[in-house]
């Protein structure tokens, strides 16, 4: 019975003590969960975000192909229409020469547009774009002076004629 009389006279103090104890100890569990569950969130939150990212590196090369693809397609064509265009003016350099004088003025200034025809058309079969590209660049490199003073010109009639059409 001593023991049941010596809980009975404990101070109020060690009973509050043992209370405060214990809701340290729920408070410091209840911190413990909320931290692992923070953790878990941060955990997800990262997983998701290299998922995305993953994503859109994926999705990011697919449409670099297609783009890819598309441009080729697009130079394939474009060089196609450039040696049927240097056949064409072949062709119409044949039509001149059948169809106008050979004689005279007027017969010499025929010869002369179907050589050129002939000569320009031979040339955009042979060439095609990517020959005239290589072309206009080596031109450029032997002659950068000329070339940057044909640069401002063509800018300056560009500027004029967007000014003059905006009027």
């Amino acid at each position: 019975m001593a023991t049941s009389t010596s809980n009975f006279n404990k101070p109020q103090s060690e009973g509050r003590s043992d209370l405060m104890d214990k809701a340290k100890d729920a408070v410091g569990n209840a911190a413990d969960k909320a931290k692992d569950t923070a953790g878990n969130m941060m955990d997800k939150a990262k997983d998701f975000a290299g998922n995305a990212a993953d994503k859109a590196r994926e999705m990011a090369g697919t449409a670099a192909g297609g783009a890819r693809d598309v441009a080729s397609t697009v130079g394939r064509t474009a060089e196609d229409a450039t040696h049927s265009m240097g056949s064409g003016m072949q062709s119409l350099a044949g039509t001149v020469r059948e169809n106008l004088p050979r004689s005279g003025v007027v017969g010499a200034a025929a010869s002369g547009v179907a050589d050129c025809l002939e000569t320009s058309g031979k040339y955009l079969e042979k060439e095609g774009i990517s020959g005239m590209a290589e072309d206009v660049t080596s031109l450029i490199r032997r002659n950068p002076l000329p070339a940057v003073f044909v640069g401002i010109g063509l800018g300056f009639l560009l500027a004029r004629i967007t000014m003059s059409s905006r009027s």
